[in-house]
């Protein structure tokens, strides 16, 4: 069960916007994931926090919150964006912004602000599923190398940790304007390199970006019924932004091994089994092999050749429903290559009865047989 907002973050009811920045600002920064590594229990409650501090922090999602509580945020986001990382980072990166410009005094204009606090880069990853891990669903660690937040400078880019400062010689604008009689022209602060901001004391670990090179392993939860080529977007597991910005996501390109015997289209599943004339013109109950274990169908009598049998809900799930799709069994009847004397005679009674044979015809050899079929 879920825990009240306002109790994830310490505050009350009536608490002002700045008072839920502010106790966001403190949470966010002491259970950061990259802070407590491999923590399991910290990454669920920085998750806790962040999608707390979501629905605070914005005026109409809060309203709705003190009306109907959690009912008011019933998630109805595309499934291919619900496999979460370490939660919501996009936050992060505000709650920075909030710091700086509260020291700043506001004085970033957007465009500075946007230079400074970088979204970080998305990342693709390739991976290849089997069909039945497709169809039922799986998990799969994949490692990657990623721009991560720098712990030596807590993602500043000062080895203090401190903020960056307002660039003295732009006064925090980005920009110097030179003028020239009637003539006056803007050009990039060659001091801070039109960000606005300078480090005091620059890290020497990430060299003052504020990130550093780091492996990480993600686990990537894959839904029931993916296909070839569906895109997977893992939030906030791309590159670390620069100076605090937002990290960037990650994206999992599913590519499907295929499975000998069997072909996909969309839900429904395609393969092909082989019975002789005799099932085929009595009827049989056939075990189909599939992805696992077999399927039991009834070939009905006279089936012809070619004929493609329905059985329905044995193909892959659909994304975000409970049904799935089809599979379609394709009947190949079989001519036998050889046949003994007996099974020759009988074969030519039965064509004897059918009237593709003279009554008067008798089976006399071998020869003679193949001279009737002529």
């Amino acid at each position: 069960m879920k825990r009240d907002y306002y109790e994830v973050l310490g505050v009350s009811r009536n608490s002002s916007m700045n008072e839920i920045k502010s106790a966001y600002r403190k949470l966010a920064l002491k259970y950061h994931p990259d802070k407590n590594p491999n923590d399991k229990k910290i990454e669920e409650k920085f998750k806790e926090i962040n999608e707390a501090y979501d629905v605070l922090s914005d005026e109409q999602k809060k309203q709705r919150y003190d009306t109907f509580g959690h009912n008011s945020t019933v998630n109805n986001e595309n499934v291919y964006t619900q496999y979460q990382y370490e939660g919501n980072f996009s936050n992060v990166g505000d709650i920075f912004g909030d710091i700086f410009g509260d020291i700043f005094g506001g004085k970033h204009n957007k465009k500075n602000n946007n230079a400074t606090y970088k979204h970080g880069e998305d990342l693709k990853y390739d991976i290849n599923i089997s069909y039945l891990e497709a169809m039922k669903g799986t998990k799969v660690s994949i490692s990657i190398l990623a721009k991560s937040t720098c712990l030596s400078c807590n993602g500043t880019g000062d080895k203090n940790g401190m903020p960056p400062k307002q660039c003295p010689k732009c006064a925090g604008t980005g920009q110097i304007r030179y003028s020239q009689g009637f003539f006056s022209i803007n050009q990039e602060c060659s001091s801070c390199n039109g960000s606005g901001t300078v480090i005091s004391d620059p890290c020497y670990e990430c060299k003052n970006k504020g990130v550093v090179n780091k492996k990480k392993t993600i686990l990537v939860k894959i839904p029931a019924g993916v296909d070839d080529g569906t895109s997977l977007k893992v939030s906030g597991a791309g590159n670390a932004g620069y100076n605090c910005s937002p990290p960037g996501d990650l994206y999992v390109i599913i590519h499907m091994k295929p499975i000998h015997g069997f072909k996909r289209n969309g839900n429904d599943l395609y393969t092909e089994v082989s019975i002789s004339f005799p099932q085929a013109a009595m009827g049989i109950a056939y075990n189909v092999p599939v992805l696992e274990g077999y399927v039991k169908i009834k070939v009905p009598p006279a089936t012809q050749s070619g004929t493609t049998l329905r059985i329905r809900e044995q193909g892959f799930p659909k994304l975000g429903r409970r049904n799935k799709g089809d599979l379609y069994v394709k009947i190949n009847v079989v001519v036998p290559k050889r046949m003994n004397d007996a099974q020759k005679k009988a074969l030519f009674e039965y064509a004897k009865s059918m009237g593709e044979i003279p009554k008067e015809a008798k089976y006399q050899s071998d020869n003679f047989f193949r001279r009737i079929f002529r």
